[in-house]
């Protein structure tokens, strides 16, 4: 895995001090959301917990980590090992105390006001939206506030497709099928993906195939659903269950959702690279 992610990294800068050692960082900050264990506890063979922490905000900032993914994503397609029938759903993680008491409004590093927390019954949670391929690998990594509806980030998690080509031309951003639940049945999605020449799997709801009876013609046709294909939903369930191995992910304690973010990119780097 090293091996691949190594030539990935940021190199040394021209002047000024050199980075710490790239890969005792990364087992520290994947140690951490590994065990959800407090910064501070960091074994001592992992280095200092500031370095870590730091480094995570800082890549999260300038990018790094979304520049590192994409190009394992970049690898992994030509290859041909990216599958591009598409899952999204999303999932809720449970926020704990430590999570709440960032700035309302804003950090330098996180500008959002909500910083992806909101409230509901079970507490403070957070949302996570995703993209899988079919061998349940994240393609695509969206948080918002964990009241939020399914559907409004629909396509903010398909903007995030974006593998780019070994060679020349623009990067990959358009799958062959995206299958979702009933949550994402709406006019708008439909629309959205058939402007895009996606060919949608999406089952209607009760209330939408009531409406549309009542209508009678004037009701239209029913959109077209492959039950057999529908069966491949699952890797985004699959998906989903791999990052809440991370129990720092299952479990959100970072104040900021920038960093929040950036944890479970690099979660998506390390399964990519398992492979």
């Amino acid at each position: 895995m090293w091996d691949r992610i190594e030539p990935l990294m940021p190199a040394d800068p021209v002047r000024g001090r050199r980075w710490a050692d790239h890969r005792r960082t990364l087992e520290a900050i994947a140690w951490k959301y590994r065990t959800c264990s407090p910064w501070r506890d960091l074994p001592e063979e992992l280095g200092p917990f500031q370095t870590a922490h730091k480094r995570l905000i800082r890549w999260a900032v300038d990018g790094t980590w979304e520049r590192v993914l994409a190009a394992v994503l970049a690898v992994a397609d030509a290859g041909d090992d990216v599958g591009w029938t598409v899952s999204v759903d999303s999932t809720v993680c449970r926020a704990h105390q430590h999570s709440a008491g960032a700035r309302k409004r804003g950090h330098p590093a996180d500008p959002s006001p909500d910083h992806a927390l909101g409230r509901s019954r079970g507490g403070l949670s957070t949302k996570v939206h995703l993209a899988s391929d079919n061998q349940a690998r994240p393609l695509s990594i969206h948080v918002t506030a964990g009241q939020a509806g399914d559907a409004p980030a629909f396509e903010a998690v398909m903007a995030g497709i974006r593998i780019p080509r070994s060679g020349l031309g623009r990067p990959r951003t358009r799958p062959v099928v995206v299958l979702a639940d009933r949550a994402y049945s709406s006019r708008a999605i439909r629309g959205h993906l058939r402007r895009r020449g996606i060919r949608a799997v999406i089952p209607q709801p009760a209330d939408q195939i009531g409406h549309r009876l009542r209508r009678g013609r004037a009701g239209g046709r029913p959109p077209g659903f492959d039950a057999e294909t529908y069966k491949e939903r699952n890797a985004v369930e699959r998906c989903i269950a791999r990052l809440k191995q991370w129990r720092g992910l299952a479990m959100r304690t970072d104040k900021l959702a920038i960093a929040y973010q950036a944890a479970l990119h690099l979660a998506a780097i390390l399964i990519w690279t398992r492979r």
